[in-house]
């Protein structure tokens, strides 16, 4: 595993807060010419440590600002009832995390809805027929304490 430098661990903190710099103004914000960022910023790339490059929207503009999250407990669970589950889960839009986890729970997704009706509906129409789902508890966002999408490095 390569080992970052200092100026490595700058350029990516300073993507995480604004992805859209051009290479002359990222240059400027970790003191280097833009050649030598460019260099690193594909080498940050191709190794892996940037995934993509996204926009964050604003889910309560968008109607989508009631999140849940959903504990997800199956039946009985092996390679292909993982495969299968995680393959469902990756198609539902309502759907934006989902993690496999230990302790008393499968899985926990993390879901955008319009409001309750909207998610009840969602627990009948589309988790409910999940093939093997055994139970499910949901948690309710009343409301948003901290949100940091970066990684600190």
């Amino acid at each position: 595993m390569e080992t970052l430098d200092k100026t490595d661990l700058q350029i990516l903190r300073t993507l995480q807060e604004n992805a859209r710099l051009t290479i002359k103004e990222l240059a400027a914000r970790v003191s280097l010419s833009s050649t030598p960022v460019f260099e690193r910023l594909k080498r940050l790339e191709a190794g892996g440590y940037i995934k993509k490059y996204i926009a964050v929207l604003d889910a309560e503009k968008l109607n989508r600002g009631f999140v849940v999250f959903c504990h997800v407990k199956m039946d009985r669970l092996n390679r292909e009832i993982a495969q299968e589950f995680s393959r469902i889960v990756r198609d539902i839009p309502e759907v934006t995390e989902c993690y496999n986890i230990s302790g008393s729970f499968d899985y926990l997704l993390k879901i955008h809805a319009p409001d309750m009706k909207y998610y009840q509906k969602f627990v009948l129409n589309v988790l409910g027929t999940i093939e093997h789902l055994a139970s499910l508890e949901s948690v309710f966002v009343m409301d948003e304490v901290k949100h940091a999408y970066g990684i600190r490095v």
